[in-house]
């Protein structure tokens, strides 16, 4: 069978099943594993699928422009999110200057937060109350309330942001990508991420499993711009050569 037929081959029956092991392929098409994974690099390669771990997944599977609100989005993966947020809280310290990012996410942080002599910038609404309700310095971006995910957006938001200087940053995101870096479906969360993301002198991106290989509509980081926050898994393995990852 000639390469370019079985990569078709491969192909429709991976955009069929939307998700298949390489030991699927091996015995549907009676071709060997290393033929198999060679097949599948080239066709990521071309965006044609997303190579995963142990297999491959339909390209549609891995792209959405849409977005949860933030009451769905904090029933998902809890217990993650509190590994993760316990993980990141850990590294503030002292006098340092924190940007905190809207989200379910980064919000878990504040239950593990103890830092009480830094000062804390957030564009959320949640995130801002719980931290001043436990008397920390906490002051909140102006801008407009996007009301889906309760973040703050918007020109004055990115232009008041401008104006800071972070030693840390703490970031939720919809999607890491090899190809896309950091994203999020949103125009205007894009923007206040962007900025904020390059003010910091050390920023972390925190993230469920559910979003690595992610891709969603909008770029605001690159990969080697954040270290990255997430449970231990397999999926981290393609992105430890791009980036930083703190496996919790």
């Amino acid at each position: 069978m000639l390469a370019n037929e079985r990569q078709v081959k491969i192909l429709n029956i991976v955009n069929d099943k939307k998700n298949i092991s390489v030991s699927e392929l091996k015995k549907l098409l009676n071709i060997s594993e290393s033929t198999i994974r060679r097949d599948l690099s080239y066709l990521n390669s071309q965006n044609k699928l997303v190579k995963v771990h142990g297999g491959a997944a339909c390209v549609q599977n891995f792209f959405t422009a849409e977005e949860a609100d933030i009451a769905t989005k904090k029933t998902l993966n809890i217990e993650q999110k509190k590994l993760i947020g316990k993980r990141a809280a850990a590294l503030i310290k002292e006098n340092d200057f924190v940007y905190i990012d809207a989200g379910t996410t980064a919000e878990t942080m504040t239950e593990y937060i103890n830092q009480k002599k830094a000062v804390y910038i957030t564009n959320g609404i949640e995130t801002a109350k719980k931290l001043a309700q436990k008397g920390f310095n906490v002051n909140i971006i102006c801008g407009r309330l996007k009301k889906g995910t309760e973040a703050i957006v918007g020109g004055e938001a990115v232009k008041l942001i401008k104006n800071y200087h972070f030693t840390l940053g703490f970031f939720g995101t919809n999607g890491i990508n090899l190809k896309t870096g950091f994203t999020t479906p949103d125009i205007e969360e894009a923007s206040v991420k962007e900025q904020a993301v390059k003010n910091c002198r050390n920023s972390y991106i925190l993230a469920d499993s559910d979003k690595l290989n992610k891709i969603t509509a909008v770029s605001f980081a690159a990969l080697e711009s954040s270290a990255i926050i997430t449970v231990k898994c397999a999926e981290t393995d393609i992105f430890k050569k791009r980036t930083v990852i703190l496996e919790v």
